[in-house]
């Protein structure tokens, strides 16, 4: 399996979704939303981070669906010695990850589905430059009313991952070093809760761990968003990156802080 595969399975499931979306037009199920970030500082320092977010589920009588692609972008400017001894002044790339992932349920009764899921992660700064995932599991909706919204979801699956590439120095230079492609079974595991606070605020958290022999890697995303309008809202967004084995000069926990736009649709 290649990154060529896990985009072809999220493509199909992005079919799926929209073959499904047309079947099931005539009851709904079908939510999203986007999420959008920037800012610029210039004067005496420079620098320009984005943040990007996209969402899709569908949820009816025999499907539970969802897709997601998440973009984020950081430039700033740093003081760096040329080989001459010289101090420059150059505006460089310090974040750079884009990563998408779908998940198709199929619906055994309200409560209990059989699901596949597939995410590819691509992080030029990160404990690994790209990683890759499929399974298929259980998922199992616990609790749902018109407050909370608690499910779960458990099952095996495959993982290809790429470590960061790691400066070496040959020669008297530094050379970054291309790490060979890892491969390995895992246990993947996510646990979803929606908490409405009041009726325009509300909190989500979602946790996943994908864990394997070599690495387990384990991610949870907390957001606490209040509607403006009945499509626009502000979120506070608060993310954990972690890797249980990383090359060494490479730390294990990532964390992302983001404040942003919401759509609704």
């Amino acid at each position: 399996m290649r990154k060529t595969l896990i985009a072809a399975l999220l493509l199909a499931s992005c079919t799926s979704f929209a073959a499904q979306a047309q079947d099931t037009a005539a009851n709904g199920g079908w939510s999203g939303s986007g999420e959008f970030g920037f800012a610029s500082a210039t004067g005496n320092t420079r620098s320009q981070n984005i943040n990007a977010k996209l969402g899709l589920n569908q949820e009816n009588e025999q499907w539970k669906n969802s897709f997601f692609l998440d973009v984020l972008r950081t430039k700033v400017q740093q003081k760096v010695v040329d080989q001459a001894g010289n101090t420059l002044e150059r505006f460089n790339t310090t974040a750079n990850r884009y990563d998408g992932g779908a998940s198709v349920g199929y619906k055994l009764d309200p409560r209990s589905y059989i699901v596949g899921a597939a995410r590819y992660d691509h992080d030029e700064f990160g404990a690994n430059l790209w990683q890759g995932v499929v399974s298929l599991g259980y998922g199992y909706i616990a609790l749902k009313d018109a407050r909370n919204e608690l499910s779960f979801e458990i099952g095996p699956g495959y993982k290809e991952y790429r470590p960061a590439a790691v400066a070496t120095v040959i020669g008297g230079t530094s050379v970054k070093q291309v790490q060979p492609v890892e491969h390995e079974g895992v246990a993947r595991g996510l646990v979803n809760y929606k908490f409405r606070l009041t009726a325009n605020t509300s909190l989500d958290d979602t946790f996943l761990t994908e864990a394997g022999s070599k690495n387990t890697y384990v991610q949870n995303d907390a957001g606490l968003a209040v509607s403006m309008t009945k499509k626009l809202a502000l979120k506070v967004g608060f993310q954990v990156r972690h890797n249980s084995a990383v090359l060494p000069g490479i730390k294990k926990t990532d964390t992302l802080t983001t404040t942003d736009l919401v759509y609704n649709f």
